[in-house]
């Protein structure tokens, strides 16, 4: 008999790593990246580390992570 109950819920993945440095957050604070993101896009996935395709326009920004997909702002 096999069990069709639904899978468990996947939690947010936790972000690992620093978007705009790339750098590990475990690592301590980031406080330069932290000011720069008022003003600048994510350059990095903050999951798996990959650097993003990012485009900004006047209206915003998008980043796209071939493996987590896209992010605007």
């Amino acid at each position: 008999m096999t069990d069709l109950s639904p899978a468990p819920a996947v939690p947010e993945a936790v972000a690992r790593w620093c978007d705009r440095c790339g750098e590990s957050v475990a690592a301590g604070p980031h406080p330069a990246c932290e000011a720069a993101r008022a003003w600048e896009p994510p350059r990095w996935c903050a999951s798996c580390r990959r650097r993003m395709k990012v485009q900004v326009v006047p209206a915003g920004w998008s980043a796209v992570c071939v493996e987590h997909g896209e992010r605007r702002g």
